[in-house]
């Protein structure tokens, strides 16, 4: 058995930012894609996820801007939050792979939205480990992210196989030994040949 180090955003669930950005817009579109580049994604975001900024204090920078309409903080909120939809067959896909691996979620997240997936999709809760970039301090374009698995696991590298969505993601993986599948859709990752090679590694309980 190996170790499925599992991504969430884009391969068990679809994040859309957009509708965030129209909800609490002041000027329409226009504004809707200056906030996109403001709050969803650059320095700021990821300074965010990597557990840098305060929950209140992000709140704080998006009520304050003068793009956003004045809003309760809790409906700003749920607004950050409510961007998810499923992944077509990631329910099925999780089943299927915990007949032959341990399942560790692995993502660049913030604490707003995570607690919210946890909430609204079961199939993100029970699964062996959580390495999330809050809480660590990692983003996975860094390589530094995986040697941080391989410190706290105490396990090889040929232990571990990555799905995710980005490239960047697994170019950075390989740097520490880690395999990955580039995930387009469940049905070409659970296909993949690299996938059904991994079934076959074992570890030792006394590794971990």
């Amino acid at each position: 058995m190996s170790i499925i180090l599992l991504d969430i955003g884009n391969v068990l669930v679809k994040v859309d930012f957009l509708p965030f950005c129209k909800a609490v817009s002041r000027d329409g579109e226009n504004g809707a894609a200056a906030l996109m580049s403001r709050y969803c994604e650059g320095d700021l975001k990821d300074r965010f996820d990597s557990g840098r900024i305060a929950i209140s204090d992000y709140l704080d920078l998006i009520a304050s801007d003068s793009l956003t309409i004045d809003m309760p903080r809790h409906r700003l909120r749920m607004a950050w939050q409510d961007i998810f939809s499923p992944v077509p067959g990631s329910i099925d896909a999780v089943r299927t792979l915990r007949h032959h691996h341990e399942l560790w979620i692995m993502s660049d997240t913030d604490p707003l939205h995570f607690a919210f997936l946890i909430d609204r999709f079961p199939v993100l809760r029970n699964m062996d480990r959580y390495f999330l970039s809050y809480e660590h301090g990692y983003l996975k374009r860094s390589p530094e992210a995986f040697r941080h698995v391989l410190d706290a696991s105490g396990l090889d590298a040929s232990c571990f196989l990555l799905i995710d969505d980005r490239e960047v993601n697994t170019s950075a993986c390989a740097c520490s030994g880690i395999g990955s599948i580039l995930f387009r859709s469940w049905s070409e990752t659970l296909a993949s040949l690299l996938l059904a090679d991994s079934r076959h590694y074992s570890f030792r309980e006394d590794q971990r």
